[in-house]
């Protein structure tokens, strides 16, 4: 572990035609620290992951990774950095089995001049990472299972493989919960606690608010585009401030 944060945000902020979406967002995450990020409907909180991400561009602040300025940097250039993410929507190879969509992406990143849509080998490099990535989120008896047909929280589970076989150090996940089936949860969850167990920094937009708060070291909560509290998440359920920012809403 290091002295430095593994994510910093200094004075993030974004305007869009003259419409002010986030302003002046200053959070530091800890190395292996997992932290919720909560706000209402519009709050921010999808557009902050876009920044942190490199899908979107700041118009004012910084975004440090584990102290390098990567607020410029592409998106693949961040992940070259260890960050990696999971979007709301999922983002799977429906027409290739568990283990190829995890081996692309082993492949990805180990680079090979074979075709990555050749099939798996025995003994390849990349398919040994894709079969200890699915073995780590469950999945592993679902190796040879064509994606299209696994269930929504399998499929977030194999999302979830493909990001860690690109072996990063932060991950941000996008409303992970999305869509699942409530009997898919508490496997989600599992898998979700275990990257934090393995020493992983974690960001988490989630609106299953009972997830969240049970699996979380902190929350940071947004409310029009500002960042009003960052504590734990018992501080944070109890600040009048953030009741206020809920009022009307669920949290």
């Amino acid at each position: 572990m290091t002295d430095r944060p593994a994510l910093a945000l200094e004075g993030i902020g974004l305007q869009i035609g003259g419409a002010t979406i986030l302003r002046d967002i200053d959070l530091t995450v800890p190395e292996s620290e997992m932290l919720g990020v909560i706000g209402p409907n519009g709050a921010g909180k999808t557009t902050l992951f876009n920044i942190v991400s490199g899908v979107m561009a700041p118009t004012s602040g910084r975004v440090l990774l584990e102290g390098v300025d990567v607020t410029r940097a592409s998106i693949h250039g961040r992940a070259g950095f260890g960050l990696g993410r999971t979007f709301q929507t999922s983002s799977v190879f429906a027409a290739l089995t568990a283990l190829e969509n995890v081996r692309l992406a082993a492949q990805a990143r180990i680079g090979s001049a074979t075709s990555p849509f050749r099939f798996p080998r025995p003994g390849d490099e990349a398919t040994g990472v894709a079969h200890e990535r699915l073995v780590e989120v469950g999945l592993d008896h679902h190796a040879h299972t064509t994606a299209g047909v696994l269930s929504h929280g399998d499929k977030r589970k194999l999302e979830i493989a493909m990001l860690l076989a690109t072996e990063p150090r932060v991950i941000l996940l996008d409303e992970p919960m999305a869509g699942v089936g409530s009997g898919d949860v508490p496997g989600l969850v599992e898998v979700i606690r275990r990257l934090h167990q393995g020493g992983r920094t974690v960001l988490m937009v989630e609106h299953h608010m009972e997830v969240l708060l049970g699996l979380v070291d902190r929350v940071a909560v947004l409310h029009h585009g500002e960042l009003i509290a960052a504590d734990t998440p018992e501080a944070v359920m109890a600040d009048p401030t953030v009741q206020s920012a809920y009022l009307g809403e669920a949290v």
